[in-house]
């Protein structure tokens, strides 16, 4: 798979790295020329190719080979060039997927598909959502946006008196636009099935879209 990524800092370091080490074909871009010139001779990143230029301009997406790139993930620290450059992907380039890092929470609302973003990631909501999930109880938790808010992760730890406690799965009549896709419990995960029966205290993961949302979240918490 080839990646570009937009943005050479710590984070696109980090994804850099395990990329290569999965050996995938790994491209990062940044416009600080002293940090592409220090990486490129300490070259510790697993033969990650870079370019110094601005990831905004269309030359500089050209020479980093967007027109055959699988994925781009615009990681850098600043909102508007993560849309800028996550647009010229998709319209100009037709890139099939593009994951965009949100650094002010303000602006997720912004990444989604009119910018060509697919995946989102704001580290503030996912801590936040990770933190509800560690310590709420009978709380639908989104962990995760996808499809530029149009599908999201979610988890529900089961409260005594949850509508869902001790009924399979088939019972609860899903919405078909929403579905288990795992549940926690005591420490280990079991695999969903239809007469998989759900639990008080069960971690249920499941994916539901903006229409079937409020719908699960009845289901699950009531």
């Amino acid at each position: 798979m080839k990646v570009v990524i937009a943005g050479g800092g710590s984070v696109g370091r980090f994804i850099a790295q395990e990329l290569s080490a999965a050996r995938h074909d790994v491209t990062i871009i940044d416009s600080d020329r002293d940090l592409v010139k220090h990486y490129i001779e300490k070259d510790d990143l697993g033969g990650t190719r870079w370019i110094a230029g601005d990831a905004c301009d269309l030359g500089t997406l050209t020479t980093a080979g967007l027109s055959d790139a699988d994925v781009v993930a615009a990681a850098t620290g600043d909102d508007e060039d993560n849309l800028v450059v996550s647009l010229l992907s998709k319209q100009e380039f037709g890139v099939p997927r593009i994951v965009a890092r949100v650094n002010n929470p303000k602006n997720e609302w912004m990444f989604n598909e009119t910018w060509g973003v697919d995946v989102a990631v704001s580290t503030p909501h996912l801590i936040t959502g990770l933190v509800q999930e560690a310590v709420s109880v009978g709380a639908f938790v989104r962990l995760l946006s996808l499809e530029g808010g149009k599908a999201k992760l979610a988890e529900v730890t089961l409260a005594e008196g949850s509508p869902a406690a001790d009924k399979e799965i088939v019972e609860l009549g899903f919405p078909r636009d929403a579905t288990v896709v795992a549940v926690v419990r005591e420490h280990r995960v079991v695999v969903p099935r239809g007469d998989t029966v759900l639990r008080t205290g069960d971690e249920v993961v499941v994916l539901v879209t903006a229409d079937s949302e409020n719908s699960v979240r009845e289901i699950l918490v009531g």
